[in-house]
């Protein structure tokens, strides 16, 4: 079992923004089925706020939301606030092909993958970074 898979998984929740209900609903499916507890957020607003009081095993954030907040911010308040995330975190987007976007990618090297993905290839991407879920 790998250190991360340790730390409990399956007792800290996920946390998800992601503000298209549709990408939301298939991304807390994919996760729970395979044995992640998952509470979402509809905006980076709504996932600070909830950054601010819960324990989360990881974060998955869209890298664009509404409300003046991005994926980006995300992370800067994470590594502000909560330094012991900032590991546990994986952007997923649809806008690689915007400049503004790819700089941010590179600047936090946070993981991401594009949308649209499979769910084998999100699951994947999620053990790799948080570990897999607990039976």
């Amino acid at each position: 079992m790998s250190p991360r898979a340790a730390i409990g998984v399956a007792t800290q929740p996920l946390l998800l923004i992601e503000d298209e209900g549709s990408v939301l609903n298939f991304l807390r499916m994919a996760l729970e089925r395979h044995g992640y507890a998952c509470t979402a957020a509809h905006s980076a607003a709504e996932g600070i706020r909830l950054l601010e009081t819960g324990k989360f095993h990881g974060i998955i954030s869209d890298m664009r939301t509404p409300g003046g907040l991005s994926g980006a911010d995300v992370h800067a308040w994470i590594v502000a606030h909560r330094p012991e995330l900032k590991e546990r975190m994986l952007f997923i987007t649809g806008d690689t092909v915007n400049e503004e976007t790819m700089k941010a990618l590179q600047n936090t090297g946070v993981p991401y993958i594009e949308k649209p993905f499979r769910v084998q290839q999100l699951v994947d991407t999620v053990e790799k970074i948080f570990g897999k879920a607990n039976p």
